[in-house]
């Protein structure tokens, strides 16, 4: 396991750790081939996880190479592990840890130079999971229900996403809803500073026809389809709800459609990306 620092590494070292996995941190890379000897050989360690990523320091690009001749000798499977950059940059604000590339330099520059040096190995990756609406608990989730027994691979995170279309499209959505050809409750002067969790605003927006009958559609579609997902071994789902401005329409979209699928016993929650924190 590899990827971005502030990507959540340690937490999914720790899902691994608790799923039966040998866990190692920071392994030396001159011993990587050796220990996968050693697992393929032993009795008692039957699946192991090593996290590998630029605390390695310069010999970090010999990686590829080196993989290549584990996966010879033992079935390997490389996770690397990615978040936004606006998200990285927040989280290590908040955690006020040191990027290990830092220096002098500042932590979005520091995220630059690390991407760079993990393209190669980013290209070997056979699974990818970009950790940027995870918190901690969910991360956890995802690694359990993506690398732990079969009856935990039948869970599905879904994200119901609320987003404006003039601060543009979501870059991970998987599926993308235009609701903007509802009426809008931007011109209602008692809405205006309000957002789509607001009652009396979900009230409006619920008010009319076409409101009740695109939220049954989209219910039927979209209980149509995660079964399916589900079986293609997807874990997560991003589902946006898109207006003008990201305020009103789609927020309640978004809430609401994040009830009923959890209603029908999905694991889900509501994301807001443009209402004002």
């Amino acid at each position: 396991m590899t990827g971005i620092s502030g990507s959540g590494k340690a937490s999914a070292l720790k899902a691994f750790e608790d799923l039966g996995y040998h866990a190692v941190d920071n392994l030396p890379l001159e011993l990587l081939f050796e220990f996968a000897g050693l697992v393929r050989k032993s009795k008692e360690v039957e699946r192991a996880v090593i996290v590998v990523d630029v605390r390695e320091g310069p010999t970090l690009d010999r990686l590829p190479d080196i993989l290549k001749r584990v996966k010879e000798v033992l079935p390997t499977r490389v996770v690397f592990l990615d978040a936004q950059d606006a998200v990285l940059v927040r989280r290590y604000s908040e955690t006020r840890r040191p990027h290990p590339l830092r220096g002098s330099q500042t932590v979005s520059r520091s995220i630059v130079e690390e991407r760079q040096l993990l393209d190669p190995i980013r290209n070997m990756a056979d699974t990818l999971i970009d950790t940027s609406n995870f918190n901690v608990h969910e991360l956890r989730a995802h690694i359990q229900s993506r690398f732990g027994h079969e009856e935990q691979a039948k869970r599905l995170l879904v994200s119901c996403l609320s987003f404006g279309f003039k601060n543009g499209v979501p870059l991970d959505a998987d599926l993308v809803f235009d609701v903007r050809f509802l009426p809008n409750p931007h011109f209602v002067p008692e809405f205006r500073k309000k957002t789509g969790k607001d009652p009396k605003v979900a009230a409006f927006v619920r008010g009319f026809p076409q409101t009740v009958e695109f939220l049954d559609k989209v219910t039927e579609l979209m209980l149509y389809l995660l079964p399916h997902y589900v079986e293609e071994g997807k874990s997560y789902l991003t589902v946006a709800f898109g207006c003008t401005g990201g305020q009103h329409r789609s927020v309640m979209m978004a809430e609401e459609m994040s009830k009923r699928l959890k209603k029908a016993g999905y694991q889900v929650k509501a994301l807001h990306r443009d209402v004002p924190r």
